[in-house]
């Protein structure tokens, strides 16, 4: 088993700036990929931002890409989001995820944090 707990989430005006943390827990290889996802209110769950554990490597969404930042710290088996130039549309329960599987995590991740409120007002 993994365990996800996701902090940092808030209330942040249109242009600033949140970081996300998600504490990891559990079986190593259970993670060897993690990610972000989000759900809006009235919308379904989407994709983020993924990151392969062992190397680093990143994808993320269009809709993200040049805003928002995955990162991991392998010492304290976290992963973040920074995000910046928050825009309204960026409000949602932001969840983070893991997988074995680094194809998958962006599709069907095996495991799922309780999930962070991230409100942008404009």
């Amino acid at each position: 088993q993994v365990q996800l707990v996701e902090s940092g989430g808030g209330l942040v005006q249109a242009g600033g700036s949140l970081r996300l943390s998600c504490a990891a827990s559990g079986r190593t290889f259970s993670r060897n990929a993690m990610a972000w996802f989000r759900q809006a209110p009235g919308k379904g769950r989407e994709f983020v931002a993924l990151i392969n554990w062992s190397s680093g490597s990143t994808r993320y969404a269009d809709s993200v890409k040049g805003r928002f930042t995955i990162s991991r710290d392998m010492a304290k088996n976290t992963v973040y989001l920074q995000m910046n130039s928050l825009k309204p549309e960026d409000t949602a329960v932001y969840y983070c995820a893991a997988s074995s599987n680094i194809l998958l995590v962006a599709i069907k991740p095996d495991y799922w944090g309780q999930g962070t409120q991230v409100t942008v007002s404009s």
